[in-house]
């Protein structure tokens, strides 16, 4: 099986590595990226033979010089939808980093697309497909909890300094973080639930990762390195963290709030909260829900190994522990079921993607309005422009 990728960024060169060693029929063998150089010079460090691997500086070259079983776009979030505009027309498995798109217009151009070509799409979003999200679903759909009726849902990210200390600061290049991490939440819970969202509020604050500091200003030139709390020595010295970018996060060219809520109505009436923070650090860590019925409550962390249900007319808890080897695997497990149901398609297997692009589309819609709402401060209908 012959694999292409456009974008030989990080999280697709995990990726493809964990495939390469589940399936070694699958061979990777092109590459489009700008950085040619640096590509060599990342695939010789990920153990892959240069030689034996094409790299081309761009997309249209590429596809245009093979004949590939499968690709995976993995560029920088803002090329995500003219990447996939491309693979589309050629009915090519197509494995879709998220954002699948960061601006209305892209979106809609994707939509469009998708309905003239179909195709067979996996989004990543291996939180939908992670052991803790399908034992809930499981345990939801089996009845035991009632309808679920009310939703509340947290991710506080301990990793979150990589908004503001590495590119990822741009906010041309990210549109903000409702766009790069609640469309994973969003994603996962319209999963779990099986319902439509119609309708969101939400609010967004940037009260920490600010300053007065120059742009483009880096740690390592700021007359603050050795008192500042976010200079790479000191993150390592008394954060005990990594550092997770060069440049300095209270300049003025940082971007990205570090801290957002949404409000989410569905079809049904029942209404989900979701909140997400960029300062929490450590233990402070949580990422998950709590999904209430009125037979019982459900919850999770993906930072935990528990699922526990709460039944709400008998006196019983009940807790379900997950194998902590297999929670060790990327995103929980949901990485290399991801990768498994594409591995399936490129097959010519008769599965259907356990991601749609239907998915990544509605969950970037929602993250859009959430955006358009924090901004406004108005209530916004999801759905699309062109919509009665």
């Amino acid at each position: 099986m012959k694999i292409a990728i456009i974008g030989y960024g990080s999280r697709i060169r995990s990726l493809v590595k964990e495939m390469i060693n589940m399936y070694s029929s699958c061979k990777l063998t092109a590459i489009a990226d700008i950085a040619v150089e640096e590509t060599k010079k990342k695939l010789e460090e990920d153990g892959f033979d240069t030689a034996k691997v094409r790299i081309f500086k761009d997309a249209d070259e590429l596809l245009q010089n093979g004949d590939y079983d499968g690709v995976f776009i993995g560029t920088r979030c803002s090329l995500h939808t003219n990447m996939a505009l491309k693979v589309l027309p050629l009915h090519v498995p197509l494995f879709l980093e998220k954002p699948v798109a960061t601006n209305m217009e892209d979106l809609m151009k994707l939509r469009d697309a998708y309905k003239k070509y179909g195709g067979k799409v996996v989004v990543s979003f291996p939180l939908r497909v992670t052991l803790q999200a399908k034992l809930v679903k499981e345990i939801i759909d089996s009845g035991k909890i009632g309808t679920i009726e009310h939703v509340q849902a947290v991710n506080n990210v301990p990793y979150g300094r990589i908004y503001y200390h590495n590119w990822y600061r741009d906010e041309n290049e990210t549109q903000g973080l409702f766009l790069q991490k609640a469309t994973h939440d969003f994603d996962y819970i319209n999963y779990i639930l099986g319902i439509k969202p119609v309708r969101v509020c939400a609010m967004k604050s940037k009260q920490i990762y600010k300053g007065k500091k120059p742009a483009g200003l880096m740690c390592k030139d700021c007359d603050e390195h050795e008192t500042c709390p976010e200079s790479p020595q000191n993150i390592i010295k008394y954060a005990c963290d990594e550092p997770r970018g060069p440049f300095c996060c209270f300049a003025e060219d940082t971007g990205n709030e570090d801290s957002g809520s949404a409000l989410i109505e569905y079809e049904t009436g029942m209404h989900v909260s979701y909140s997400q923070n960029f300062f929490a650090r450590k233990n402070a860590a949580a990422r998950g829900a709590r999904f209430l019925g009125y037979k019982g409550t459900v919850e999770f962390d993906w930072f935990k190994e528990e699922v526990k249900v709460f039944m709400h007319q008998t006196p019983r808890v009940e807790t379900y522990t997950i194998d902590p080897v297999a929670l060790s695997k990327g995103h929980s497990g949901g990485d290399s079921a991801l990768l498994e149901n594409f591995i399936d398609i490129v097959k010519g297997k008769d599965v259907k993607s356990v991601s749609p692009l239907d998915a990544g589309l509605l969950s970037i819609l929602m993250c859009l309005k959430a955006k358009e709402s924090a901004i406004t401060k108005t209530f916004q209908d999801i759905k699309w422009p062109d919509e009665g």
